[in-house]
């Protein structure tokens, strides 16, 4: 992306990664970065999302927002992990398709890989074995967003 003036939205711009995606954006002069938190956007509501690209005109997207929590949240709640975290990648996705969007990066995730992966990790090991139990429902959600894609 060479221009500058692109209406690039960061969708998960509180978290870690995205708040390091914003700062580099800035820092390459990127002047129409566009953000919401999740009480301005709820990302799992599909007619919500399309309305906001429509309106904002997005030409780019970085997904990295996503339901995460750690192994006891994982292991407690993981219908709504896989509920929300593929609401989340299939409206984004789909609406950025919709809006005309032209690039779109879709953050994934290492637990996307076997448990058991020959380290280092190689792209071709993705759906190649059992995934950790404990953040399946997530992993499962990330690799349908790769896959929407």
């Amino acid at each position: 992306m060479d221009n500058t003036n692109t209406r690039v939205f960061v969708a998960g711009h509180n978290g870690m990664v995205g708040g390091a995606i914003c700062r580099q954006l800035r820092a390459l002069g990127f002047q129409n970065l566009i953000t919401r938190s999740s009480r301005e956007l709820d990302l799992t509501r599909q007619a919500d999302v399309e309305e906001f690209f429509q309106e904002q005109r997005i030409e780019a997207v970085y997904l990295a927002a996503a339901r995460v929590g750690g192994i006891h949240a994982n292991d407690t709640y993981p219908a709504e992990f896989i509920q929300q975290n593929l609401l989340i990648a299939a409206n984004v996705i789909h609406a950025a398709h919709m809006a005309g969007v032209q690039r779109l990066l879709f953050l994934g995730s290492s637990c996307i890989y076997p448990r058991l992966a020959p380290q280092p990790m190689r792209e071709e090991a993705l759906l190649s074995g059992q995934l950790e139990p404990t953040n399946e429902p997530y992993a499962v959600a990330k690799i349908a967003g790769i896959k929407l894609c």
